[in-house]
């Protein structure tokens, strides 16, 4: 059996490093990632009908690290219709 090794880039980092999948970032800052991850995850389960800048301004992760993982793959896009709360 072949396996194909990927280089990738680290976004966090930058590092250059190999593994046998493509990704986004290395295991040092794996759990970086993870965490950010995790945090919006939770946000989301609370908040399901949340954009990206309503995230970003509860967790105080900036607004294009949420759209990165979504470009990843990691978080799905739902379209939906936005009203105005009662008062």
């Amino acid at each position: 059996m072949v396996y194909m090794i990927y280089t990738n880039i680290c976004k966090h980092c930058h590092k250059i490093f190999k593994s046998k999948i493509k990704t986004m970032c290395c295991k040092e800052c794996r759990e970086k990632d993870s965490d950010k991850l995790d945090d919006i995850v939770q946000y989301l389960k609370l908040y399901p009908n949340s954009n990206a800048l309503q995230i970003s301004e509860e967790l105080g992760i900036h607004p294009y690290v949420i759209i990165k993982y979504m470009e990843e793959g990691w978080l799905g896009e739902a379209y939906g219709e936005f009203s105005k709360l009662p008062d």
